[in-house]
């Protein structure tokens, strides 16, 4: 059809509106909504109607619009710029809503300073994500936040505050075990296993090292697993940790890095001889730049990730729901299933 034979009459009864609501639609009347924008929208596009950019333009201004805050960490790290990439095309992606991102990254992880960024980031929210290690006083900043009516979501990793609105994650006792099937599994003999953590406080990843010891008491007793160290999130203080760990144990047979620091792990493996390398495996979370380069050359067994796109998407909707519930009702728990990287399908 062609476009100026399309007429506002034509174009409702095709829409299955009346007129006046095309008017209104077209003068920018406030008291239609999004949706109803959308349909007429679409049946104009189909149609070859010529003010299809007003149209897009006003259902853009009838889209309810929030402002969400996400406090991530280390800024240095490649894995959290890419998460905060994947959020922003997540809120991208939304058709009903707009969602403004202020995506904040924290260097310092003292929790007094995750604390406070928390609560000035949550001043200009509608509501707030936060990762972070479970500690008092970010417990205190979630609390106050949400009596000023910000809903606050946990990312990734937990915090014990009861008056968090949500979490978005993965099972991490299933993470825990599964780590412990691919090292029990591809490890024959006896030996020595060592863990290693970004810090005591992160509820993801004790979780995940509590079910690993529990995966290999019931099925692997040949295996000796190590006292569980902190890398700080810190790969130099990992690589450290790792070269030491080789030099003073000959039958070391595994590495389970749940937190932070895989490219120090890596960094002390490629000094290692290549047969005495070869009979580590090793487990780590999540994939970047780093862990990519790991399983591309055989130094890492498998990665067990979170699907960012999947987390990014359930996160941004979980927020959603939490702001429009204002922080009543039960703790939404969102649990997303997570990826297995190996070498043969990265």
């Amino acid at each position: 059809m062609t476009k100026g034979r399309v007429t506002i009459a034509m174009l409702a009864e095709k829409s299955g509106v009346s007129v006046s609501t095309i008017n209104r639609i077209l003068s920018g009347s406030s008291n239609v909504r999004a949706s109803t924008i959308e349909h007429v929208r679409e049946t104009a596009r189909q149609m070859g109607y010529y003010g299809d950019g007003v149209l897009t333009a006003r259902r853009d201004s009838a889209l309810p619009k929030y402002r969400f805050g996400f406090l991530l960490q280390q800024s240095t790290r490649d894995l959290y710029r890419l998460i905060g990439d994947k959020i922003r095309e997540a809120a991208g992606n939304r058709v009903n809503e707009k969602i403004e991102c202020l995506i904040d990254f924290v260097d310092l992880l003292e929790p007094a300073n995750i604390a406070t960024r928390l609560k000035a980031l949550g001043a200009n929210c509608d509501a707030v994500a936060i990762i972070a290690a479970d500690h008092p006083l970010i417990g205190q900043a979630i609390k106050e936040l949400s009596e000023q009516g910000v809903s606050v979501i946990t990312y990734i990793t937990d915090q014990s505050a009861p008056e968090r609105a949500g979490f978005v994650g993965t099972d991490n006792w299933k993470v825990g075990r599964t780590a412990a099937f691919f090292i029990s599994e591809m490890t024959q003999d006896a030996g020595r296993v060592a863990v290693y953590i970004g810090n005591h406080r992160y509820q993801c990843q004790d979780v995940a090292d509590a079910s690993f010891r529990s995966y290999m008491r019931e099925n692997a007793p040949r295996l000796v697993i190590a006292e569980s160290k902190p890398t700080h999130e810190n790969g130099t203080l990992a690589y450290e940790l790792v070269r030491d760990e080789i030099k003073e144990h000959d039958d070391l047979k595994g590495i389970l890095i749940v937190g932070g620091g895989i490219s120090g792990v890596l960094r002390a493996l490629r000094e290692v001889p290549v047969e005495r390398r070869k009979t580590i495996r090793v487990v780590c979370r999540d994939i970047g730049p780093e862990t990519r380069k790991g399983l591309s050359e055989g130094l890492v067994t498998a990665a067990l990730c979170h699907p960012l796109e999947t987390t990014s998407d359930t996160l941004i909707q979980t927020m959603l729901e939490a702001h429009s519930r204002g922080g009543k009702g039960t703790t939404l728990q969102r649990t997303v299933p997570f990826e297995i990287i190996t070498p043969e399908n990265i």
